[in-house]
């Protein structure tokens, strides 16, 4: 199974480097927080559950190789690390998810030694992480049963291992009806402007002989309209709890499809990514990257140069196109303003 993300016994942070996929596979290790923020913020990492191990990582990072005298100066550090941290990417929310939960845990524990709350925050890190690959592999289980023998998934963007510690979301119940020998197809949205579906996804299901079909973004209704789709399945970066989702550009793009076609369309997400702080998807931020992104692939130059470019990195598909949404808790179905709270307050009660 690939590693997308872990800590090493020599104290970095070593990562798959996904800007190189699929031409190389190169790992990076990361020193500190500033070069984990760089990775985020580049998207050398990328997949919300992912920027939210990384982010604990990060803190981490911070904490075992801090040289405060006592616990209030190593909080401050920890504070200031969670600040720049949060800067990196506005839309997932694990991201703020999991720092919070790190600066939390830093102040709980302002009353033990420096080294006792150097050694419980690494802790906590590790056990982020441990939680997310668990998260992820329970969200396969669930989402395996709505997959039938023969069915043809599509996906957008890349929910795999490489969106999270070393499984996946989206990809998790393809991978988990795949192993239990249910014969599967998977049409995958090659997602521009970055391609991770071309670049990631497809190296994810290549290499674990999945059957697929890469295509272009604006060819999933004519595969819908033929009926030779029968799910579509998609992961989030920011679930309200009126069951509005925030996922990679072009995902609101296939919902309105699928919902025309009579297909089922599923997000799989872990519970942290349910943002209980917000009403709805309105209240969503989205991510506004650089016109490079839209102009050039690999650095060669496809548009005219002095063009207005937009390129939001996100978009919201509102709850009413959401047949359900996988957790690693179990599937949730409408009304999601009580499916979702119910389902997170009891995943809370066990934190």
């Amino acid at each position: 199974m690939i590693k997308t993300i872990y800590w090493t016994s020599n104290n970095k942070v070593r990562l798959i480097d996904q800007t190189r996929l699929p031409l190389e596979e190169v790992a990076i290790d990361c020193c500190n927080h500033h070069e984990v923020a760089d990775a985020i913020k580049t998207m050398k990492i990328r997949g919300a559950p992912a920027i939210g191990v990384a982010a604990a990582f990060g803190v981490a990072l911070v904490a075992v190789k801090s040289r405060a005298s006592n616990t209030n100066e190593l909080v401050r550090e920890i504070d200031e690390a969670a600040e720049i941290l949060s800067s990196t990417r506005p839309t997932a929310v694990n991201l703020f998810w999991a720092l919070k939960r790190m600066t939390e845990v830093a102040r709980a524990g302002s009353h033990l030694s420096v080294a006792r709350l150097k050694s419980v925050l690494k802790d906590e890190a590790l056990a982020i992480a441990d939680e997310e690959r668990e998260m992820s592999q329970a969200i396969g289980r669930h989402g395996a049963k709505l997959i039938a023998d023969g069915d043809s998934v599509l996906t957008h963007c890349n929910a795999g291992a490489l969106a999270t510690v070393s499984y996946g979301t989206a990809l998790a119940l393809i991978r988990a009806a795949h192993a239990g020998g249910k014969r599967i197809h998977v049409y995958v949205d090659e997602t521009r402007p970055l391609l991770q579906g071309a670049r990631l996804t497809a190296w994810e299901l290549t290499r674990e002989g999945i059957p697929m079909t890469l295509i272009c973004d604006n060819m999933a209704g004519f595969f819908m309209s033929r009926g030779l789709v029968q799910k579509v399945v998609v992961g989030a970066d920011r679930i309200a709890p009126n069951g509005d989702v925030a996922n990679k550009i072009g995902t609101y793009s296939v919902a309105v499809l699928a919902k025309e076609n009579d297909i089922p369309f599923y997000v799989a997400a872990p519970v942290s990514t349910v943002d209980l702080s917000i009403e709805g998807g309105q209240d969503i931020p989205i991510e506004e990257r650089l016109p490079g992104e839209v102009c050039e692939i690999r650095g060669r130059r496809i548009a005219p140069e002095g063009i207005s470019v937009a390129n939001p990195a996100f978009d919201v598909t509102p709850a009413r196109y959401v047949t359900g949404i996988i957790t690693d808790r179990g599937v949730v179905y409408p009304p999601y303003e009580e499916t979702l709270s119910g389902i997170l307050g009891k995943a809370r009660s066990k934190t």
